[in-house]
Protein backbone atom coordinates (compact mmCIF):
# COMPACT_ATOMS: atom_id res chain seq x y z
CA UNK A 1 0.00 0.00 0.00
CA UNK A 2 1.71 3.59 -0.89
CA UNK A 3 2.64 5.79 2.15
CA UNK A 4 -0.16 8.61 2.52
CA UNK A 5 1.33 11.99 1.00
CA UNK A 6 3.00 13.63 4.09
CA UNK A 7 2.72 17.13 5.18
CA UNK A 8 5.63 18.08 3.56
CA UNK A 9 5.27 16.65 0.23
CA UNK A 10 1.15 17.94 0.03
CA UNK A 11 2.04 21.36 0.35
CA UNK A 12 4.09 22.12 -2.13
CA UNK A 13 1.11 21.06 -4.32
CA UNK A 14 -0.57 24.04 -3.57
CA UNK A 15 2.17 26.40 -3.51
CA UNK A 16 2.83 25.19 -6.74
CA UNK A 17 -0.33 26.22 -7.72
CA UNK A 18 0.13 29.38 -6.21
CA UNK A 19 3.73 30.54 -7.54
CA UNK A 20 3.88 33.78 -9.29
CA UNK A 21 1.36 34.99 -6.21
CA UNK A 22 2.90 37.56 -3.70
CA UNK A 23 2.23 37.83 -0.57
CA UNK A 24 -1.22 40.42 0.04
CA UNK A 25 0.71 43.31 -0.26
CA UNK A 26 -2.68 45.33 1.91
CA UNK A 27 -1.47 43.62 4.62
CA UNK A 28 2.35 44.89 4.20
CA UNK A 29 2.08 47.95 3.35
CA UNK A 30 -0.68 48.38 6.29
CA UNK A 31 1.82 46.93 8.52
CA UNK A 32 4.45 48.83 7.31
CA UNK A 33 2.24 52.40 8.24
CA UNK A 34 1.06 51.14 11.58
CA UNK A 35 5.17 50.83 11.96
CA UNK A 36 6.39 53.81 11.04
CA UNK A 37 2.77 56.03 11.90
CA UNK A 38 2.28 56.48 7.95
CA UNK A 39 -1.20 58.11 7.27
CA UNK A 40 -2.29 55.03 5.33
CA UNK A 41 -4.09 55.65 2.29
CA UNK A 42 -3.28 52.06 1.24
CA UNK A 43 -5.69 49.54 2.05
CA UNK A 44 -9.86 50.26 1.02
CA UNK A 45 -11.75 50.40 4.14
CA UNK A 46 -14.04 53.84 5.31
CA UNK A 47 -13.48 55.11 8.51
CA UNK A 48 -16.82 55.69 9.50
CA UNK A 49 -19.70 52.90 9.73
CA UNK A 50 -22.99 52.33 8.17
CA UNK A 51 -26.73 53.30 9.11
CA UNK A 52 -27.23 53.01 12.87
CA UNK A 53 -30.49 51.44 11.78
CA UNK A 54 -28.39 48.37 10.43
CA UNK A 55 -26.15 48.35 13.56
CA UNK A 56 -29.26 48.37 15.78
CA UNK A 57 -31.09 45.05 13.48
CA UNK A 58 -27.80 43.23 14.11
CA UNK A 59 -27.86 43.87 17.92
CA UNK A 60 -31.58 43.03 18.12
CA UNK A 61 -30.42 39.52 16.01
CA UNK A 62 -28.00 38.70 18.60
CA UNK A 63 -30.76 39.27 21.66
CA UNK A 64 -33.03 37.61 19.71
CA UNK A 65 -31.35 33.96 19.00
CA UNK A 66 -30.12 34.30 15.26
CA UNK A 67 -27.35 32.77 16.50
CA UNK A 68 -27.30 29.24 15.18
CA UNK A 69 -25.84 28.19 11.17
CA UNK A 70 -27.76 29.86 9.21
CA UNK A 71 -29.51 27.94 5.99
CA UNK A 72 -26.39 27.21 3.69
CA UNK A 73 -28.00 29.53 0.83
CA UNK A 74 -28.41 32.66 2.94
CA UNK A 75 -31.40 33.46 5.40
CA UNK A 76 -34.53 34.51 2.91
CA UNK A 77 -35.21 37.83 4.00
CA UNK A 78 -31.39 38.36 2.60
CA UNK A 79 -31.91 36.25 -0.55
CA UNK A 80 -35.98 37.98 -0.82
CA UNK A 81 -33.77 41.40 -0.33
CA UNK A 82 -31.08 41.15 -2.98
CA UNK A 83 -33.86 40.01 -5.04
CA UNK A 84 -35.86 43.03 -4.19
CA UNK A 85 -32.77 45.30 -5.12
CA UNK A 86 -31.85 43.77 -8.46
CA UNK A 87 -35.59 44.26 -9.21
CA UNK A 88 -35.73 47.47 -8.18
CA UNK A 89 -32.32 49.28 -9.33
CA UNK A 90 -31.70 47.19 -12.82
CA UNK A 91 -35.19 45.76 -13.47
CA UNK A 92 -33.68 42.00 -13.09
CA UNK A 93 -36.34 39.47 -12.10
CA UNK A 94 -35.12 36.64 -9.59
CA UNK A 95 -36.45 34.05 -7.57
CA UNK A 96 -34.72 34.22 -4.22
CA UNK A 97 -34.75 30.80 -3.90
CA UNK A 98 -32.84 29.57 -6.79
CA UNK A 99 -31.32 32.62 -8.44
CA UNK A 100 -29.85 33.88 -5.26
CA UNK A 101 -27.45 33.30 -2.63
CA UNK A 102 -25.48 34.86 0.04
CA UNK A 103 -21.75 34.40 0.71
CA UNK A 104 -19.11 35.46 2.86
CA UNK A 105 -18.57 38.99 1.41
CA UNK A 106 -17.60 39.35 -2.09
CA UNK A 107 -14.44 37.69 -1.99
CA UNK A 108 -16.16 34.13 -0.73
CA UNK A 109 -18.27 34.86 -4.07
CA UNK A 110 -15.49 35.49 -6.41
CA UNK A 111 -13.81 32.22 -5.14
CA UNK A 112 -16.66 29.83 -4.90
CA UNK A 113 -17.77 31.02 -8.69
CA UNK A 114 -14.28 30.18 -9.96
CA UNK A 115 -13.74 26.94 -7.64
CA UNK A 116 -17.67 25.92 -8.80
CA UNK A 117 -17.15 27.06 -12.92
CA UNK A 118 -13.83 26.75 -13.56
CA UNK A 119 -12.42 23.67 -15.07
CA UNK A 120 -8.41 23.19 -15.27
CA UNK A 121 -7.05 23.75 -18.03
CA UNK A 122 -10.35 26.47 -18.75
CA UNK A 123 -8.96 29.88 -19.98
CA UNK A 124 -10.45 33.00 -18.00
CA UNK A 125 -10.46 36.56 -19.55
CA UNK A 126 -9.49 39.16 -17.06
CA UNK A 127 -9.66 42.45 -16.94
CA UNK A 128 -5.84 43.82 -16.03
CA UNK A 129 -5.14 45.70 -13.28
CA UNK A 130 -6.95 43.08 -10.80
CA UNK A 131 -8.38 42.65 -7.65
CA UNK A 132 -5.62 40.16 -6.61
CA UNK A 133 -8.17 37.19 -5.47
CA UNK A 134 -8.72 36.75 -8.99
CA UNK A 135 -5.40 35.51 -9.93
CA UNK A 136 -5.10 33.56 -6.92
CA UNK A 137 -8.14 31.34 -7.43
CA UNK A 138 -7.84 31.35 -10.96
CA UNK A 139 -4.96 29.50 -10.28
CA UNK A 140 -6.46 27.64 -7.31
CA UNK A 141 -8.88 25.95 -9.74
CA UNK A 142 -6.52 25.10 -11.90
CA UNK A 143 -7.69 28.19 -14.47
CA UNK A 144 -5.54 30.11 -17.02
CA UNK A 145 -6.26 33.56 -16.84
CA UNK A 146 -5.87 35.51 -20.29
CA UNK A 147 -5.81 39.02 -19.01
CA UNK A 148 -6.93 42.15 -21.29
CA UNK A 149 -5.16 45.42 -19.89
CA UNK A 150 -6.83 48.95 -19.31
CA UNK A 151 -3.69 50.65 -20.36
CA UNK A 152 -2.85 54.69 -19.02
CA UNK A 153 -3.40 56.98 -18.89
CA UNK A 154 -7.46 56.62 -19.93
CA UNK A 155 -8.08 52.84 -18.48
CA UNK A 156 -10.41 52.19 -21.47
CA UNK A 157 -11.30 48.71 -22.21
CA UNK A 158 -9.71 47.92 -26.00
CA UNK A 159 -12.28 45.97 -27.93
CA UNK A 160 -9.83 44.15 -30.48
CA UNK A 161 -8.14 43.30 -27.44
CA UNK A 162 -11.18 41.96 -25.89
CA UNK A 163 -11.55 40.02 -28.88
CA UNK A 164 -8.34 38.65 -29.26
CA UNK A 165 -7.60 37.01 -26.14
CA UNK A 166 -10.54 34.37 -26.99
CA UNK A 167 -8.50 30.92 -27.64
CA UNK A 168 -10.12 27.58 -27.83
CA UNK A 169 -10.18 26.54 -24.11
CA UNK A 170 -11.43 30.22 -23.16
CA UNK A 171 -14.62 29.72 -21.05
CA UNK A 172 -15.30 32.41 -18.66
CA UNK A 173 -15.30 36.28 -18.57
CA UNK A 174 -14.37 37.87 -14.77
CA UNK A 175 -15.30 41.44 -14.90
CA UNK A 176 -14.66 44.43 -12.58
CA UNK A 177 -17.21 47.21 -12.65
CA UNK A 178 -17.41 49.93 -11.67
CA UNK A 179 -13.16 48.94 -11.53
CA UNK A 180 -10.74 48.61 -8.79
CA UNK A 181 -7.64 49.75 -8.97
CA UNK A 182 -8.28 51.86 -12.04
CA UNK A 183 -11.92 53.36 -10.86
CA UNK A 184 -13.12 52.82 -14.35
CA UNK A 185 -16.67 52.33 -14.79
CA UNK A 186 -17.46 50.80 -18.16
CA UNK A 187 -19.42 52.37 -20.67
CA UNK A 188 -22.50 50.68 -22.52
CA UNK A 189 -20.30 50.44 -25.57
CA UNK A 190 -17.47 48.98 -24.16
CA UNK A 191 -20.06 46.38 -22.07
CA UNK A 192 -21.56 45.47 -25.24
CA UNK A 193 -18.61 45.05 -26.74
CA UNK A 194 -17.90 42.07 -23.26
CA UNK A 195 -21.40 40.39 -24.58
CA UNK A 196 -20.65 40.52 -28.18
CA UNK A 197 -17.74 38.32 -27.25
CA UNK A 198 -19.28 36.43 -24.58
CA UNK A 199 -22.54 35.64 -26.81
CA UNK A 200 -20.07 34.70 -30.20
CA UNK A 201 -18.30 32.40 -28.05
CA UNK A 202 -20.24 31.14 -25.74
CA UNK A 203 -18.82 32.13 -22.63
CA UNK A 204 -19.89 32.67 -19.16
CA UNK A 205 -19.15 36.69 -17.36
CA UNK A 206 -18.80 36.26 -14.12
CA UNK A 207 -19.05 40.45 -12.98
CA UNK A 208 -17.77 41.88 -9.66
CA UNK A 209 -20.00 44.47 -9.24
CA UNK A 210 -18.85 45.56 -5.09
CA UNK A 211 -18.82 49.32 -6.12
CA UNK A 212 -21.95 49.52 -7.84
CA UNK A 213 -23.53 52.30 -5.78
CA UNK A 214 -20.15 54.53 -5.87
CA UNK A 215 -20.26 55.93 -9.02
CA UNK A 216 -19.34 59.33 -9.50
CA UNK A 217 -19.75 60.61 -13.03
CA UNK A 218 -20.78 57.65 -14.69
CA UNK A 219 -23.73 55.18 -14.47
CA UNK A 220 -23.41 51.74 -13.01
CA UNK A 221 -24.67 49.72 -16.05
CA UNK A 222 -24.92 45.54 -15.12
CA UNK A 223 -23.94 43.69 -18.03
CA UNK A 224 -26.83 41.06 -16.86
CA UNK A 225 -29.84 43.74 -18.42
CA UNK A 226 -27.91 43.71 -22.07
CA UNK A 227 -29.88 41.52 -24.15
CA UNK A 228 -28.69 38.11 -24.21
CA UNK A 229 -26.95 38.07 -20.63
CA UNK A 230 -28.87 37.34 -17.83
CA UNK A 231 -28.95 33.69 -18.94
CA UNK A 232 -25.16 33.99 -19.07
CA UNK A 233 -24.26 36.28 -16.22
CA UNK A 234 -23.22 35.27 -12.75
CA UNK A 235 -23.50 38.72 -10.85
CA UNK A 236 -21.39 39.43 -7.42
CA UNK A 237 -21.65 41.84 -4.88
CA UNK A 238 -21.91 43.11 -0.98
CA UNK A 239 -23.04 45.17 1.96
CA UNK A 240 -19.21 46.08 2.70
CA UNK A 241 -18.64 48.96 -0.05
CA UNK A 242 -22.01 50.16 -0.53
CA UNK A 243 -23.33 50.42 3.03
CA UNK A 244 -19.60 50.94 5.12
CA UNK A 245 -19.44 47.58 7.00
CA UNK A 246 -16.75 45.70 5.34
CA UNK A 247 -16.09 43.88 8.38
CA UNK A 248 -19.42 42.45 8.20
CA UNK A 249 -18.60 39.82 4.91
CA UNK A 250 -21.66 39.71 3.85
CA UNK A 251 -22.14 39.26 0.25
CA UNK A 252 -24.47 37.52 -2.32
CA UNK A 253 -24.43 36.26 -6.12
CA UNK A 254 -27.29 36.25 -8.32
CA UNK A 255 -28.25 34.93 -11.49
CA UNK A 256 -29.39 32.10 -13.23
CA UNK A 257 -29.64 28.70 -10.96
CA UNK A 258 -27.52 26.32 -12.41
CA UNK A 259 -25.00 29.22 -12.13
CA UNK A 260 -25.47 29.91 -9.03
CA UNK A 261 -25.93 26.14 -8.03
CA UNK A 262 -22.03 26.16 -9.35
CA UNK A 263 -20.90 28.63 -7.18
CA UNK A 264 -22.98 27.20 -3.71
CA UNK A 265 -21.25 23.65 -4.18
CA UNK A 266 -18.05 25.43 -3.63
CA UNK A 267 -19.28 27.39 -1.01
CA UNK A 268 -20.58 24.40 1.33
CA UNK A 269 -16.93 23.70 1.30
CA UNK A 270 -15.22 27.15 2.10
CA UNK A 271 -17.81 28.77 4.53
CA UNK A 272 -20.71 26.55 4.31
CA UNK A 273 -22.73 29.31 5.77
CA UNK A 274 -21.97 33.05 6.47
CA UNK A 275 -23.09 35.01 9.94
CA UNK A 276 -26.34 34.68 10.87
CA UNK A 277 -27.01 37.91 12.61
CA UNK A 278 -25.60 39.87 10.16
CA UNK A 279 -27.56 38.67 7.49
CA UNK A 280 -31.44 40.16 8.76
CA UNK A 281 -29.32 42.97 9.45
CA UNK A 282 -28.04 43.64 5.22
CA UNK A 283 -31.94 42.59 4.30
CA UNK A 284 -32.80 45.80 6.57
CA UNK A 285 -30.31 47.78 4.86
CA UNK A 286 -31.04 46.99 1.19
CA UNK A 287 -34.81 47.51 2.10
CA UNK A 288 -34.62 50.35 4.26
CA UNK A 289 -31.88 52.45 3.96
CA UNK A 290 -31.85 52.81 0.01
CA UNK A 291 -30.53 56.41 0.26
CA UNK A 292 -27.72 55.23 2.09
CA UNK A 293 -25.69 54.32 -0.74
CA UNK A 294 -26.17 57.38 -2.70
CA UNK A 295 -25.57 60.14 -0.05
CA UNK A 296 -21.88 57.70 0.93
CA UNK A 297 -21.03 58.22 -3.15
CA UNK A 298 -22.03 62.15 -2.73
CA UNK A 299 -19.67 62.00 -0.12
CA UNK A 300 -17.19 60.13 -1.45
CA UNK A 301 -16.88 62.80 -4.49
CA UNK A 302 -15.67 64.81 -2.41
CA UNK A 303 -13.08 63.31 -1.00
CA UNK A 304 -12.12 61.89 -3.94
CA UNK A 305 -11.55 65.55 -5.47
CA UNK A 306 -9.64 66.24 -2.00
CA UNK A 307 -7.17 64.08 -2.65
CA UNK A 308 -6.96 63.77 -6.00
CA UNK A 309 -6.07 67.84 -5.97
CA UNK A 310 -3.73 67.21 -2.90
CA UNK A 311 -2.21 64.55 -5.66
CA UNK A 312 -1.90 66.93 -8.10
CA UNK A 313 -0.23 69.99 -5.92
CA UNK A 314 2.15 67.49 -4.76
CA UNK A 315 3.28 66.65 -8.43
CA UNK A 316 1.66 63.16 -9.24
CA UNK A 317 0.04 62.78 -12.11
CA UNK A 318 -3.25 61.66 -11.23
CA UNK A 319 -6.42 60.30 -13.23
CA UNK A 320 -9.54 61.42 -11.14
CA UNK A 321 -11.68 57.99 -11.29
CA UNK A 322 -15.45 57.55 -12.60
CA UNK A 323 -16.13 55.38 -8.83
CA UNK A 324 -15.02 53.05 -6.21
CA UNK A 325 -12.91 54.28 -3.50
CA UNK A 326 -9.57 54.51 -5.27
CA UNK A 327 -7.24 56.57 -7.81
CA UNK A 328 -4.38 56.42 -9.62
CA UNK A 329 -1.35 57.89 -10.28
CA UNK A 330 1.77 57.75 -12.48
CA UNK A 331 5.24 58.14 -11.02
CA UNK A 332 7.07 57.30 -14.09
CA UNK A 333 8.72 61.00 -14.38
CA UNK A 334 10.26 61.11 -10.15
CA UNK A 335 12.37 58.80 -11.19
CA UNK A 336 12.12 55.69 -9.11
CA UNK A 337 12.47 52.52 -10.94
CA UNK A 338 8.88 51.15 -10.30
CA UNK A 339 5.65 51.80 -8.12
CA UNK A 340 6.96 49.14 -5.34
CA UNK A 341 10.45 50.95 -4.56
CA UNK A 342 8.72 54.45 -4.63
CA UNK A 343 5.55 52.53 -2.13
CA UNK A 344 8.44 51.20 -0.02
CA UNK A 345 10.25 54.92 0.40
CA UNK A 346 7.34 56.54 0.98
CA UNK A 347 6.24 55.66 4.38
CA UNK A 348 9.89 57.14 5.44
CA UNK A 349 10.22 59.42 2.64
CA UNK A 350 6.99 61.45 3.43
CA UNK A 351 4.60 59.41 5.97
CA UNK A 352 2.12 58.40 3.78
CA UNK A 353 1.61 54.80 2.86
CA UNK A 354 -0.12 53.62 -0.77
CA UNK A 355 0.17 50.65 -2.81
CA UNK A 356 2.06 49.78 -6.24
CA UNK A 357 -0.41 48.51 -8.96
CA UNK A 358 2.26 46.73 -10.76
CA UNK A 359 1.22 43.57 -8.35
CA UNK A 360 -1.90 43.91 -10.17
CA UNK A 361 -0.68 43.02 -13.36
CA UNK A 362 0.84 40.26 -15.37
CA UNK A 363 1.76 42.95 -18.11
CA UNK A 364 4.79 44.65 -15.67
CA UNK A 365 5.58 47.62 -18.19
CA UNK A 366 1.68 48.75 -18.12
CA UNK A 367 1.70 48.46 -14.46
CA UNK A 368 5.64 49.57 -13.59
CA UNK A 369 4.77 52.82 -12.23
CA UNK A 370 1.75 53.31 -11.40
CA UNK A 371 0.41 53.57 -7.68
CA UNK A 372 -3.10 53.34 -6.00
CA UNK A 373 -4.49 55.67 -3.38
CA UNK A 374 -7.62 55.21 -1.24
CA UNK A 375 -9.78 58.21 -0.15
CA UNK A 376 -12.61 56.40 1.70
CA UNK A 377 -11.02 58.08 4.69
CA UNK A 378 -11.88 60.89 6.93
CA UNK A 379 -11.48 64.33 5.68
CA UNK A 380 -9.38 65.07 7.76
CA UNK A 381 -6.89 61.99 7.56
CA UNK A 382 -6.76 62.96 3.36
CA UNK A 383 -5.69 66.67 4.50
CA UNK A 384 -3.20 65.31 6.74
CA UNK A 385 -1.72 62.86 3.88
CA UNK A 386 -1.68 65.35 1.40
CA UNK A 387 0.20 68.22 3.52
CA UNK A 388 3.05 65.20 3.93
CA UNK A 389 2.92 64.61 0.48
CA UNK A 390 3.24 68.71 -0.91
CA UNK A 391 6.13 68.80 2.01
CA UNK A 392 8.25 66.07 1.13
CA UNK A 393 10.41 65.63 -1.75
CA UNK A 394 8.68 62.71 -3.79
CA UNK A 395 11.74 62.58 -6.47
CA UNK A 396 13.76 59.67 -6.19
Amino acid sequence: MPDSPSRTTATPRLARRLHGIPPTIFTQMSALAARTGAVNLGQGFPDVDGPPSVIAQAVEALRTGHNQYAPGPGVPALRQAVARHQQRHYGLELDPDTEVVVTTGCTEAIAAALLGLVDPGDEVIVLEPYYDSYTAMIQMAGGVRRPVTLRAPDFRLDPEELRAAVGPRTRFVLLNSPHNPTGTVLTRAELQAVADVATTHDLVVITDEVYEHLTFDAAHVPIATLPGMRERTLTLSSAGKSYSFTGWKVGWASGPAELVDALLAAKQWLTFTSGSPLQPAVAHALDEEPDFPRALAADLRGRRDLLCAGLADAGLRVRVPEGTYFATTDISALGWRDGLEFCHALPERAGVVAIPEQVFHDDQEAGRHLVRWAFCKDPDVLTEGVRRLVAADLTR
